[in-house]
This record gives structure tokens, sequence and C-alpha cells, in this order.
């Protein structure tokens, strides 16, 4: 492609999604659609038979980032799609995605900072990253700033997931780092007169000898939803809830069906206004028997669709599976 009309499409990206602050309490993302069971969120434009997971919107909920991965989740891209009225565009890649392995996005409450894992090198020359480290960029007039790495006290030796930030700017995260209570913890690192704290380990509340990752925290605080893959590992991780109750976080418990499955559920977040809970989810819509014979066309054609047992993005209405509303 030429480099001016390449430029100038990422500029369009840019200035096509641009939102406003956190103050606007609109969030169009599923519409008004009641959705009491997991439904596939855009099917055909966003979910599309590729591997598609980890939505994250903006504060208004007409630009949305996810992952777009190879088919065994080893190599994934952060892409982004604006809504134009009761349409989504069809995505394209981040500007400051689309070579390295990048994931996890997370956009602040203002819309003005992304946060993300990635593996790319912390400086230019040296070598992919064996492990993930949390990255940042911001938005300036003309689209995204060149990301920026985050230094102590987020990033270890080990890997980070999955960055989510509270109201009052306390930092969440997974991490493999040393020192947790099994192969990967829940971490907080808190916002205390203006500088981060050393993180903090969330304990055996939230914490096993197994994987707990990918904490989505409630603006408030008040609940945390996060990936555990104990006792049936990666394979069949679930979601799990806890509320902190004066401070303390309560036992986890998992999230009810039909939102964990017998399939892999991950990178869930609730939209802005609390009505849904985005997730992704490798579910097939086919249970041991196709609806009827179906020929080589329609057989090609259910292999790339969304719901094919890949990875696709759905929601639900939060209310139905939240145990204390």
């Amino acid at each position: 492609m030429n480099k001016f009309l390449f430029l100038n499409l990422l500029l369009f990206i840019a200035v096509s999604c641009k939102q406003p602050g956190g103050d606007k309490k609109v969030n169009t993302a599923a519409g008004n659609m009641d959705a009491r069971e997991p439904r596939i969120f855009a099917e055909g434009i966003i979910s599309t038979g590729d591997y598609e997971t980890h939505p994250a919107f903006s504060p208004s909920g007409d630009t949305l980032y996810f992952l777009k991965c190879f088919p065994d989740a080893n190599f994934c891209t952060i892409c982004v799609s604006c809504k134009n009225d009761t349409v989504w565009t069809n995505p394209e890649v981040a500007p400051f995605s689309g070579k390295w392995l990048d994931a996890d996005p997370f956009v602040t409450k203002d819309g003005k900072t992304i946060y993300f894992v990635s593996n790319r090198p912390v400086k230019e020359g040296d070598a992919v990253k064996p492990d993930w480290d949390i990255w940042k960029t911001q938005r300036n007039a003309e689209g995204w700033d060149k990301p920026i790495h985050l230094d102590s006290p987020f990033n270890s030796s080990g890997s980070e997931f999955f960055p989510t930030i509270a109201d009052n700017g306390n930092f969440y995260f997974g991490s493999s780092r040393e020192g947790g209570k099994g192969r990967a913890d829940i971490y907080v690192s808190k916002l205390i007169n203006g500088k981060y704290a050393t993180p903090e380990n969330l304990g055996d509340s939230i914490n096993t000898p197994d994987n707990e990752y990918e904490p989505f925290i409630a603006p408030d605080e008040t609940y945390m939803i996060f990936m555990a893959t104990f006792p049936n590992g990666i394979a069949n991780a679930d979601f799990c809830i806890s509320y902190n109750k004066n401070g303390r976080w309560s036992k986890a418990k998992k999230l009810p069906a039909p939102v964990n499955s017998e399939a892999t559920e991950w990178g869930g977040k609730v939209s802005r206004d609390g009505k849904y809970f985005f997730f992704g989810s490798n579910r097939n819509k086919i249970n041991n028997v196709l609806p009827g014979n179906e020929n080589i066309q329609q057989l090609n054609a259910r292999l790339k669709a969304a719901g094919n047992g890949l990875g696709d993005i759905y929601y639900v209405n939060f209310s139905f599976l939240d145990p204390q509303k």
C-alpha cells in the first residue's frame, strides 16, 4: 500500500473513533437488546469465525478494541471497530499494534489511555521478550502515541496480564512473578498520594496454587470478576466473582452457567453502564448433531462462521449473573 494512503488510513481510524470524556453516561455497546443468555456480539463483523476475544469498549461504548488471534491463540493482535449509528465498522488493526504479540486492552474511564500487554522489546533492537509486560499508549491530537513500557512496580521478570484500573486509580493485574501463591496470581498496586505502591497479592480468597488472572475490577471496587483455571486447566477456564466487603475480598465463587461452559471463557469486562458482561469463549453452536444433512457449501459456511468453536465475543445481561443483584 502507498505510504501516504496508509498514513491517512491510520489517521482516519484514529479520528473517526475519537471519544468524548468519561462524563458522558451512555453505553451503546450492545444497544437495548435483552440478553438473558450469552449472545454472540456483532456476528459477521466483530465475531466472524476467526478467533476473536478480549473486548474493551471506550467509555461511551461506541469504539471497541479486541483481539484477533491465530487459531492456537499463541499470537494475537489488537483490532478496533467503531459504531456508526447501529452498525459496527469492519475492524482494522489498531495503530499501535500489528507486529508484536499484543493482548488484554483496557481503556481508561476518560478514554485517553489504553493499557495492554505485549512481548515487544523494551528497547529498540532488543530481542522479543520471553514474557509479557504491561504497556500504555495515550491519545494525542492525531491518534495514539508510541506505546510506553511501564516500569516497576508493575512489570517483573515473570509475565503480567490484563491490566484494569478502578476509578480511584488502584491498578489490578495478573502476574506469574515470583513469590505468588500459584503459577499466576492477581495483584493490586494502590495509588497512594499520587504514587503507585508495591503490588499486593490479593490473598487466599482469590488466589490458589493454580492460575488466577485477568481481573476485571468494578469502577468502585465493589466486586471483581476474574478467570481461574482451577481445577480443570486452561481448556476449561471459568469466570469467578468476589465481593469487596469492608476492604476484604469474599471467597470467590464461579459464575453460573450458561456464562461458564465446558469451553474456555476469558477476557471478561462489564460495560461502563453496568448493564452487560462481555467476554470471549470458544464454545461451539453445534452439540453432537447438525440441524440437517448439509452439502459441502453449507458445511464450509458453517465452519467459517461465528460459533464454530474457535473463539467469539459474547455478551449477557449483567443482572442475570450477579448473585447480589
